[in-house]
């Protein structure tokens, strides 16, 4: 079953991305925190989505028939704009089941319901990005049809070249404390 995700899934899409941090090789990358994430889902002005997978009737102590089994994997997504289409897209910042969940269709049916958002919001992008040694994720991105965009390359500004190239924006004044806190939470 797929569905929107609610506050009470923050701890659980918390762990699911230091999971997924362990995964990509880079666990001490994953800085963010529960109340980040609670307030960048459901604040007053929520920047992204999340969408929850979860098992039916799991053998966890008190799941009957129909119960859920609690989530097991989760699509965190926000929105793009495309210059040349005119029209927004959902840009999916990560994807992720649980290795004891793998190979159920969770993965599909995520992608799957975000398809159906961008179609039914009349976006004309889904895009998303996979690391070049990531072969299994490859593999099924290829098999529902995504298309691998070669000839682009990611870029990304963080840490200190990130504080040098905002404070020529912003003039001497602004002190390096500012900087590093305005950098810590668009991580």
């Amino acid at each position: 079953m797929i569905r929107s995700a609610k506050p009470s899934d923050v701890p659980a899409i918390h762990a699911m991305i230091r999971e997924l941090a362990d995964y990509e090789r880079a666990p001490q990358e994953a800085k963010a925190t529960e109340e980040q994430l609670r307030d960048a889902l459901f604040g007053a002005h929520p920047a992204v989505f999340a969408l929850i997978a979860e098992e039916a009737g799991g053998a966890g102590e008190g799941s009957g028939a129909g119960e859920s089994a609690g989530p097991v994997g989760f699509a965190l997504w926000f929105r793009n704009f495309s210059t040349w289409t005119g029209t927004h897209g959902v840009y999916l910042e990560d994807l992720y089941v649980t290795p004891r969940a793998r190979g159920g269709g969770h993965g599909k049916a995520l992608l799957a319901e975000l398809a159906r958002i961008c179609v039914e919001r009349g976006y004309a992008r889904f895009e998303w990005s996979v690391l070049d040694w990531n072969e299994p994720a490859i593999g099924f991105y290829a098999a529902i049809g995504a298309e691998a965009m070669d000839e682009w390359t990611v870029r990304r500004l963080s840490g200190e070249p990130l504080r040098a190239l905002a404070a020529q924006a912003m003039g001497t004044a602004v002190t390096s404390d500012f900087l590093s806190e305005a950098t810590s939470l668009s991580n």
